[in-house]
């Protein structure tokens, strides 16, 4: 297939226009003027911007069903509701549509690649089923010590069932979820077994202040919900980051959630563990968090993509605009117009992604060899007409618009801005999950 558009961006490359990109057989084989492609079967997007399909390098996609519901909460707040209203009233059937879901909505935003953190394990079958690439990290939780050893026994179930689900497309990682819902004792465990198995590791960290409080001083809310427990609490770490060191959790470049309270030692030791970083800006922002180092992790060396989170917590998945924000955010921060550019912002969405994914070699730019990842957007809008810069257009104007296209190893998911496996019931069942959840709320009231 010869897709044809007025601009194409590799990324590795300088812009195209009047490109193509050829697929053949789920790969690329040519990436160039339209003149000099080779001959084949046409799919002209016109007036329309073409470039890899985008890196989503940090979401929940079975929480979609929590949409609008956790709002205005205070954080420690913000978990604990989400954790008790999940297990009340969330089965799988209803993650599993809410994973689904999640992913359609991604689709039709461009986002052909998936970075999941999943408590239930749903995920993995919701990916193979909507034909996307990812990578799900079954999550473990487990704050007092004298249960890690049981929280260790059902990783390794799960673990077990879902390594034989694995595909070209979609594997398995592992998650301890965060310094406030781990002891050290299930670090050091998880880790190992990670390990030992030749998983990837994500972890939350260095997310806001309340998880800051529990591992540098022993207090603040987490720390009260502990001792409520009978968990004992005491001095973990200097930092969040020096945590994770000390209990092996850094030694194979994991990838590493949100680190906005982050010094330049702890970006020290990110860059000579060789981790990566997924910059989820809105949901940083969202939450009062803060703003993240970006541009002192990124001069580190450090592999950085844009990661969304749950839209339990953002609202919508559109990386494009995550990509935006990153861009306004980092430039109002430092008070400087060049401090961050919307290359490097379309660069972060694509090819950065892939490499804090570790996939690089097969997706993240439009090169010869690679898979056919791909997605397009018309420009032949009001909001991008006179387009100007391309790079420009992508990042300022074209967030919130819909995929004229999506391809995955050539395969198309989304065509002529239809997901192509929309369904109006999953649509139905999503809304029915989120009336459950809000009867929930009106109970607990």
């Amino acid at each position: 297939m010869r897709y044809h558009a007025r601009w194409v961006l590799p990324i590795t490359q300088p812009p195209i226009e009047n490109g193509t990109v050829v697929e053949t057989d789920g790969v690329i084989t040519y990436v160039g003027a339209r003149a000099g492609a080779p001959p084949g079967t046409d799919y002209d997007l016109g007036e329309a911007i073409l470039i890899p399909g985008l890196i989503n390098t940090h979401t929940h996609l079975e929480l979609t069903a929590m949409r609008g519901f956790l709002e205005n909460c205070q954080f420690a707040g913000w978990i604990d509701k989400l954790r008790q209203s999940r297990n009340e009233v969330l089965d799988d059937a209803m993650l599993l549509d809410s994973a689904r879901f999640g992913i359609a909505e991604g689709i039709e935003a461009g986002i052909t690649t998936y970075a999941d953190t999943c408590s239930s394990g749903v995920v993995m079958q919701a990916m193979g089923e909507l034909g996307v690439r990812g990578i799900m990290y079954q999550e473990v939780f487990g704050p007092d010590p004298s249960q890690s050893s049981g929280a260790m026994r059902e990783l390794e179930e799960r673990v077990e069932k879902l390594q034989g689900a694995q595909t070209e497309l979609v594997s398995l990682g592992v998650s301890p979820h965060a310094p406030y819902t781990v002891s050290d004792a299930l670090y050091d465990a998880a880790a190992k077994f990670a390990k030992e198995r030749g998983l990837p590791l994500a972890m939350h960290i260095a997310e806001g202040e309340a998880e800051n409080d529990i591992v540098v001083n022993g207090t603040g809310e987490f720390a009260d919900r502990w001792r409520r427990r009978g968990i004992p609490v005491e001095r973990r770490a200097r930092s969040p980051i020096v945590l994770l060191e000390k209990h092996g959790a850094l030694e194979r470049g994991p990838l590493l959630i949100h680190c906005v309270r982050v010094d330049d030692a702890d970006i020290a030791i990110m860059a000579r563990h060789r981790c990566a970083v997924a910059h989820c800006p809105a949901s940083n922002a969202k939450f009062g968090h803060g703003i993240a180092p970006l541009l002192p992790i990124m001069a580190a060396g450090i592999r950085v993509g844009m990661g969304s989170d749950s839209v339990a917590s953002n609202n919508r998945m559109d990386i494009l605009d995550e990509a935006r924000l990153a861009v306004l955010i980092h430039r109002a921060a430092t008070r400087k117009h060049d401090a961050f550019g919307a290359q490097q912002a379309l660069e972060l969405a694509t090819i950065g992604g892939a490499r804090a994914l570790g996939l690089e070699s097969r997706v993240g730019s439009l090169e010869v060899g690679k898979d056919a990842d791909l997605a397009a957007f018309r420009l032949d809008i009001p909001r991008t007409t006179p387009i100007g810069d391309p790079y420009s257009a992508a990042i300022f104007a074209l967030p919130g618009r819909s995929a004229e296209l999506v391809t995955v190893q050539g395969r198309m998911l989304a065509d002529r801005g239809r997901v192509l496996a929309a369904d109006d019931s999953l649509t139905a069942r999503v809304r029915k999950a989120g009336d459950a959840l809000a009867n929930w709320a009106l109970r607990q009231a």
